[in-house]
């Protein structure tokens, strides 16, 4: 199949998916396009089977905003008709499905139809879709694509309480390429971060006020009062100033490392004991599932789709939002003796081996066969 991939370049979880999932098909024989406004930034384009075709905005003065959806809706169009672009899958509904649909209509006027696949990530439903000004076009965007997918059981849920949708939502889950993750320890260095005697607990966020950096910097708090430990701060955002402020008042300067956006997750969570995940709500978990494929069991809020994810008593604890004690009792129950911590990582190995990609992406090209047949 030649497959069209619409998503944003960006470090988010869709992004990262969109990519991982572009490069899987190519390497199983599929000619895949992606088509954004940058490379995304996982893409490695030395790769006969990838193909990247930036969307150029003109900065044209009548324009308050410049119309990005416009400039996107033609690249398809474009892009469609001079490569042959089978299927388009869409990553967020807003604006891409939005644009997708545009492109369809457009491409309908020179005899050429375009299936379109559009997947739910999260806030494209939870936070954009259901503000009124958004809703009428993420419900049109929706129900006028060919095939729905959702990233999670919750995520569909909420779709399908925030909207009228006519169309079924078939569930496909984030993943990772566990190949990635398999060496990473070989080369795993703890002196770099963290003393001998230290445990080292981790979290990776884009430190937004739904990530509750708070919680996580409290909850660690309580578990370095028992357990000596090192927090290693991943990513960087509006958060970050309070975080910094709130470690200074905690006395905590010496114990918790703030490392900024970084590329090199892989090779933080290989030295890692615990993640931590403090969230008002994940529609996935994307970050929590690498922490489980570096073999990191997980400390989580129980909401969102994270308990589709991090499985209670096995390869982590869930625990409500907000409740730092839970937390904090939760991490030191797998820290505090050797042998749990042990079974604890080849559980959380062994729960991410689920979300491997070989077995994941199979389900998309599956989607991909039927909504052409379809057709």
């Amino acid at each position: 199949m030649i497959i069209g991939i619409v998503c944003y370049p960006t470090y988010g979880g869709s992004g990262v998916v969109a990519t991982e999932l572009g490069l899987e098909l190519s390497k199983r024989g599929h000619e895949v396009h992606f088509i954004t406004y940058n490379q995304p930034v996982k893409l490695n384009l030395f790769n006969n089977n990838i193909h990247y075709h930036e969307v150029i905005v003109p900065d044209y003065p009548l324009f308050h905003y410049q119309p990005y959806e416009l400039a996107l809706s033609s690249k398809i169009v474009d892009m469609v008709d001079l490569h042959k672009i089978d299927i388009l899958h869409v990553h967020y509904a807003i604006p891409h499905a939005y644009a997708a649909y545009m492109s369809k209509q457009m491409l309908k006027t020179r005899g050429i139809n375009l299936p379109i696949v559009t997947t739910l990530h999260g806030t494209d439903i939870t936070l954009v879709g259901s503000h009124p000004f958004y809703k009428n076009a993420v419900e049109f965007s929706i129900n006028n694509s060919d095939a729905v997918t959702s990233v999670s059981e919750d995520l569909k849920k909420d779709t399908l309480s925030f909207f009228d949708i006519k169309k079924n939502i078939q569930v496909i889950p984030n993943f990772v390429d566990l190949d990635k993750y398999n060496h990473v320890h070989e080369n795993c260095d703890r002196s770099v971060l963290a003393d001998d005697d230290e445990k080292i607990i981790t979290h990776i966020s884009n430190f937004r006020k739904v990530k509750r950096i708070d919680d996580v910097i409290n909850s660690f708090n309580l578990i370095n009062k028992q357990i000596n430990s090192k927090l290693i701060l991943l990513g960087d955002g509006p958060e970050r100033i309070k975080a910094e402020k709130l470690c200074d008042e905690l006395n905590l300067n010496e114990k918790v490392l703030f490392l900024g956006a970084s590329n090199e997750t892989a090779k933080i969570l290989c030295l890692s004991d615990v993640f931590l995940l403090a969230s008002t709500t994940e529609s996935f978990g994307l970050v929590a599932l690498e922490a489980m494929a570096s073999s990191v069991p997980v400390v989580s809020t129980n909401s969102g789709g994270l308990p589709e994810v991090n499985k209670n008593g096995f390869s982590g604890y869930l625990s409500d939002v907000g409740d730092i004690n839970s937390m904090a009792k939760n991490a030191i129950k797998i820290l505090e003796d050797s042998t749990k911590l042990m079974n604890f990582k080849k559980n959380a190995k062994q729960q991410a081996n689920k979300f491997d990609v070989h077995n994941i992406v199979p389900s998309y090209e599956d989607i991909y066969k039927r909504t052409l047949v379809n057709q």
